[in-house]
């Protein structure tokens, strides 16, 4: 079992940025599978949209493997009345934000990849103390023995 990343420090981070960006109107951490780590998304069901992250993500990662563009770092979209912008945070979450259309896209993008940097810092170091601290896994192939270690002979 994954533990979950300090949900705290993740949902601090959103409202800090809300606050720098007035023309957000939602955000939120989610896992790259599409769980939801916080959110702060009024009106906006915000598992329905961790869950179409993930599936807009699976397409952008094909994409930028397929014209040999490297790593996932963002997707841009533009609808009739906003943007929904996704950042890479981290080795296994996104964020998501939501904004008004007038808002400033430069400043929307550095904003959210510097959350998103934050973010991925959270979670990933809470990823990496669950497994420093997890019991070591069963054998990879079916049937297996696991090695046994060597006696003690002192």
């Amino acid at each position: 079992m994954v533990p979950e990343p300090d949900v705290r420090d993740v949902l601090d981070e959103l409202m800090r940025l809300r606050a720098r960006v007035p023309l957000l109107t939602g955000a939120l951490a989610a896992s790259t599978d599409g769980l939801i780590v916080a959110q702060d998304t009024p009106g906006i069901e915000a598992e329905g949209v961790a869950a179409l992250t993930a599936a807009a993500l699976g397409v952008a990662v094909r994409m930028t493997d397929a014209t040999g563009r490297g790593g996932f770092r963002e997707l841009l979209i533009r609808g009739g009345s906003g943007y929904i912008a996704t950042y890479a945070a981290g080795s296994s979450a996104v964020l998501t934000l939501l904004a008004e259309d007038r808002i400033n896209v430069g400043r929307l993008h550095l904003e959210g990849r510097r959350s998103g940097a934050r973010i991925g810092e959270v979670v990933d170091a809470t990823l990496e103390r669950a497994e420093r601290a997890a019991p070591p896994q069963p054998p990879a192939r079916p049937g297996a023995l696991p090695r046994r270690p060597a006696p003690d002979t002192t």
